[in-house]
This record gives C-alpha cells, structure tokens and sequence, in this order.
C-alpha cells in the first residue's frame, strides 16, 4: 500500500478538486440536487474557495489528489475524498490535520441524512449541536451543525461516555 501524503492545494489541482467534490456528492448523495454546471463548481474552487481557505490535499505519491479539506476561521468547510478512494485513511488524515491547524477547535455542517459522514465525523470527536430544517443551505436540505473542541478529547484509560467519545 503506498503512503498518502498532505500538501497545500495549487491551481493545478482545481480539475482533480472538482471531479473529486461532484463524485462524491453523487455517490454519498444522491438525493441532492445539482445546482450547478461543472464549469461554475471549478470556478468556484478556484475563485471562491482557494483564495480564502486551507485547502489541503491528500495524494498517493505525486499523482493527482485523491481527497481535500477547505478549512477557514475554525469552520470545516469542505472534506470530501475520492469514492474509490473511501476507506484509505485519506479523510481521516485531513481531518486530523485540519483538528491540528484548528486548536480551539473546530465546527462543521453535514446534510442529516449523510449518515456515514455523520458517523465518521463523531468517531473522530465531533458532538452533534444543532438539527436544522435545510432553509439555512441552497441545498433546501436539513443538515446538522457539529462541533470539536480539544478539551473534550480524553484518553482511552477516562471515561469518555461523558463527552460522547467513542474509542472504537
């Protein structure tokens, strides 16, 4: 299995962000409308996004980004990880690097019907804030508000039942 590696997003990885972004929307949800054509989504990763956030890429060697993080003012904006590549550790290391460029902390957005994110980000710490009715996103779609806060991690010798930690 070979290594995956982080390094700050360049103008040339836009065409990989954006196949990644539409892939896995389509695949984790379907149910969500597509709003836009795939010309706007590149303009906006390359205009909208690039400019003002983290954005972090995860790669196998030096081939194209499989996965990539937006972070911005302690908001995880975007995670989204090629589908073949699900499951290679790829989100989990971006998450992880985004938790560590975030020491106060950091709050995210997630559709509530994303389950599988929902359930990864939990796993890795987040605790569920807020259940909102989906006027708050284009999308139209209800979505959840969850937070990490660094002083809720404990180790696995403490009883993490009370902040919601599963050690699994």
């Amino acid at each position: 299995m070979h290594k995956i590696g982080l390094r700050p997003a360049t103008a040339d990885d836009v065409d990989a962000l954006t196949e990644i972004f539409l892939q896995a929307r389509q695949v984790a949800m379907p149910y969500l409308p597509s709003l836009y054509a795939d010309e706007e989504v590149s303009y906006w990763l390359a205009n909208i996004v690039m400019p003002h956030a983290r954005l972090t890429v995860a790669t196998v060697g030096d081939a194209r980004p499989i996965a990539f993080c937006a972070c911005r003012h302690g908001q995880l904006d975007h995670l989204y990880v090629a589908p073949a590549s699900q499951g290679s550790g790829a989100g989990t290391l971006l998450l992880a690097d985004a938790m560590g460029h975030n020491p106060s902390g950091l709050r995210l957005h997630v559709f509530q019907r994303n389950i599988k994110a929902r359930t990864f980000y939990e796993r890795n710490g987040f605790c569920l804030v807020e259940l909102r009715d989906g006027s708050q996103n284009e999308e139209l779609e209800p979505d959840a508000v969850y937070d990490w806060r660094p002083e809720r991690q404990f180790d696995s010798r403490n009883d993490s039942s009370r902040a919601g930690i599963s050690h699994r």
